[in-house]
């Protein structure tokens, strides 16, 4: 995937890692597009995705839902992306009904460098990132044990998790 060009003004570039899953529709379709449409952000390097998985749903019901993480390299602040990830959902038919309703696109703002934020409309890193295999296991099969800031490394904090039904699935 192509990246999109960076600002040239004096922003910090930040690693950020963006949760995305479908669980409506062509749900395998939309996270490869999406994915796509990440590359096209203004101002974000498209740096590198994960391989996809297969998740049950988590405190929800509805279909299994299709999960991989991806990781930008961005000068937007963490309210900018957020507003991005919320215009590419729209994009794709997302609709806001109940907390864990199943969706045709989620893209969640897993981690903004190794900043911690907690505003009414954000909080990173996100705020159920410890409790969720499908959250977990992608980000340490692209990140290693990248840090989860507050919490600990991601792959000791995957290590805890037992009961979610999750697998990796073939390109």
């Amino acid at each position: 995937m192509s990246a999109a060009p960076l600002a040239s003004d004096d922003r910090k570039e930040v690693a950020t890692f963006i949760g995305v899953g479908a669980n409506l529709g062509f749900a395998r379709d939309a996270v490869l597009n999406a994915l796509a449409d990440l590359s096209r952000l203004p101002m974000t390097a498209f740096v590198a995705a994960s391989g996809l998985y297969r998740s049950a749903p988590v405190d929800g019901d509805g279909p299994d839902y299709i999960n991989a993480v991806a990781e930008l390299a961005t000068t937007l602040s963490a309210h900018e992306l957020l507003l991005a990830l919320q215009a590419l959902e729209t994009k794709y038919g997302r609709v806001r009904t109940t907390r864990n309703a199943p969706r045709t696109l989620d893209l969640d703002l897993l981690l903004y460098g190794d900043g911690i934020l907690k505003t009414p409309d954000l909080i990173v890193p996100h705020p159920r990132i410890a409790e969720r295999a499908f959250v977990l296991m992608p980000l340490v099969e692209l990140a290693g044990p990248v840090a989860i800031p507050g919490q600990g490394r991601a792959d000791a904090l995957l290590a805890r998790i037992s009961g979610q039904d999750i697998e990796r699935l073939d390109a």
